[in-house]
């Protein structure tokens, strides 16, 4: 008999929650094969089966949370086995059929193979439920049983859509049970209860990932005296020069020349002449850091993210761009491995893509800086005392740590970067 545990998953992270299972009660694996999918406070994580054979046991239910060297399921192992074919409905139970055939043990009920494991009811017959990711899903987060809901789909299989029916009636008979039970003369009802107790609502599980981004956030407000300095940068040199260069630029390095190359740029720039902003609290000392791993907020599924480009300080413009595609990329996919996400020294993030036009922007502890991007915005300049123009302007935000970074270093940082930013040409200068 062998066991699936957690495996050691980063030095930071002692646990998960289970987020989906991959097999089920009585499916046969090949070594390597994906069991299940654990979500952890940066990335998911699916474990693989060290052994071939037939998944027997489920010591863990979808959402549970699970500790590192936990063991989670048991897989009755199966040496040189391979997948069996498709069991016809009037063959014998495994344990009566003859030692030689393997092949049959995947049709045991889940009675037989796993009583601990979300057994059907007594009297029912069905095996292990069959569901689509999106209703297990839906069910994990509204805190449904699947063996609870009816389905009208003809082989037995939870959709999403069930969930939902199952879920509006049960809200609607708890309203009924509510109305039935109060008081002929209720007494002095709390205003919260009497406005919102036949209003509809929805109540989500929080992901463990959600959990921990409202966490940090919270913990980095509460240690970090944190202050927010903004100015503002004429993107035209900026965006003429891309208006020349794009097309030239996409066929040498097959990647688009974007507005984050510049500004990772001018980030490194600047930090290299104000290396605090690249430091960070330990104890009662300074670690000011002499590399630029530069951090890239980016919107996930499950929430903000931020890998992080490596060495951006050794990077071409092309292979600025080229990383954030390839990150930005694996963060919807949800493929974001934790080397992806781990020892950034300071962050960029850029609320404009949602159009946000000015933000204080939240530090990434245990970072001191983070700066925010913003809309580029057509807006009336002053050019000299005879003179306004229509400018494409920017309003750009650095969040600092005022325990190590003084107000004085913190603006000139953002005036650094605002500088070579509006002279674009500059950049291919800094070394």
């Amino acid at each position: 008999m062998g066991e699936i545990k957690v495996p050691e998953l980063a030095e930071s992270i002692s646990e998960g929650t289970v987020a989906q299972w991959l097999k089920q009660v009585g499916d046969f694996v090949e070594k390597g094969d994906y069991i299940v999918e654990l979500e952890t406070d940066k990335v998911n994580v699916e474990i693989t089966a060290e052994d071939s054979g037939v998944l027997t046991e489920l010591l863990a239910g979808e959402g549970d949370t699970v500790q590192v060297g936990e063991t989670i399921a048991r897989l009755e192992a199966k040496e040189g086995a391979s997948a069996p074919k498709a069991p016809k409905a009037e063959e014998k139970p495994a344990e009566e059929a003859p030692k030689q055939e393997a092949a049959p043990a995947q049709q045991k009920t889940v009675e037989e193979v796993a009583p601990a494991a979300e057994a059907p009811q007594q009297g029912n017959q069905k095996q292990w439920l069959i569901a689509s990711p999106a209703a297990r899903k839906a069910a994990r987060e509204r805190g449904i049983k699947l063996d609870q809901v009816p389905t009208t789909d003809p082989l037995g299989r939870v959709r999403k859509h069930d969930i939902d029916s199952y879920a509006d009636q049960k809200s609607n008979e708890q309203k009924q049970q509510a109305q039935a039970s109060k008081p002929a003369n209720p007494v002095s009802p709390s205003p919260a209860a009497s406005e919102n107790s036949d209003k509809p609502v929805e109540r989500e599980r929080m992901s463990r990932r959600r959990q921990t981004i409202a966490k940090r956030l919270v913990e980095v407000q509460q240690t970090a005296a944190m202050l927010t300095t903004f100015n503002e940068v004429d993107m035209t040199a900026v965006m003429a020069l891309r208006k020349r260069r794009k097309d030239k630029f996409f066929e040498q390095h097959d990647v688009r020349l974007g507005f984050m190359s510049f500004f990772t740029k001018a980030v490194v720039a600047a930090l290299k002449k104000y290396p605090l902003l690249n430091a960070e609290i330990q104890g009662n000392e300074l670690l000011i850091k002499k590399f630029y791993d530069i951090g890239i907020a980016v919107s996930a599924p499950d929430g903000l993210v931020v890998p992080v480009v490596r060495d951006a300080d050794r990077k071409t413009f092309a292979g600025i761009e080229g990383s954030i595609v390839d990150l930005a990329k694996k963060a919807r996919d949800n493929k974001l491995a934790l080397k992806d996400l781990q020892g950034g020294t300071f962050t960029i993030t850029n609320g404009g893509v949602f159009g946000s036009l000015m933000s204080t922007p939240i530090l990434n502890g245990p970072q001191v800086g983070i700066l925010g991007m913003h809309k580029v915005q057509l807006r009336p300049v002053a050019i000299d005392e005879e003179r306004i123009e229509n400018r494409p302007m920017m309003y750009i935000a650095l969040s600092y740590d005022h325990r190590i970074v003084d107000g004085k270093e913190a603006v000139s940082f953002l005036a650094t970067v605002k500088e070579l930013l509006e002279d674009p040409e500059s950049l291919l200068l800094e070394g």
